[in-house]
């Protein structure tokens, strides 16, 4: 019965038409430890930000962080869902990310300019994920990255607008 516990994940073969789907998932990686970085980042943004806009940002990044998170588990279940292993380990997460760490002691507008900057550059890389998966003839990956696409153009949009003096 203790050997029941002692299973390790690995890669799996699977044949579902996706052509070379390591390729795919580790577009996907890419974009689930940027993802889950700007997760943090606006996590710890909505705990710190202070000044007259204070509630209308805290608020948006609740909701956004709330997004976020969701976003991180469907881009790892397609990871694993195309027979591959998502990232295993904290430090995979944070090595493989492109975004850059929060600066230190931001203003809340620096807060908000950051996270649209980050959220261009995931909308940016859903795009190429889009193509990539068309590619490999991914359908279900490539609607995935048009959903997250369209999700982060919006919350960069709406920081934008927070953001203009």
């Amino acid at each position: 019965m203790a050997d029941i516990l002692e299973t390790t994940p690995k890669a799996t073969r699977v044949k579902t038409g996706v052509k070379s789907p390591k390729a795919v998932a580790e577009g996907l990686a890419q974009v689930l430890t940027d993802t889950y970085t700007l997760l943090l980042k606006t996590h710890i943004y909505h705990w710190n930000v202070e000044g007259p806009l204070f509630y209308s940002i805290h608020t948006l990044t609740e909701e956004q962080y709330g997004a976020l998170f969701e976003a991180t588990d469907e881009l790892a279940e397609r990871i694993r869902a195309l027979g591959q292993l998502a990232p295993m380990s904290v430090s995979d997460v944070l090595d493989g990310a492109k975004l850059k760490e929060a600066p230190k002691s931001p203003s809340a507008h620096d807060m908000v300019a950051d996270l649209a900057s980050d959220h261009e550059h995931l909308a940016a890389q859903m795009h190429k994920l889009i193509r990539l998966a068309e590619d490999h003839d991914d359908d279900v990956t490539a609607d995935l990255a048009t959903a997250r696409a369209a999700f982060h153009e919006k919350a960069a949009w709406m920081l934008r607008a927070i953001a203009k003096s």
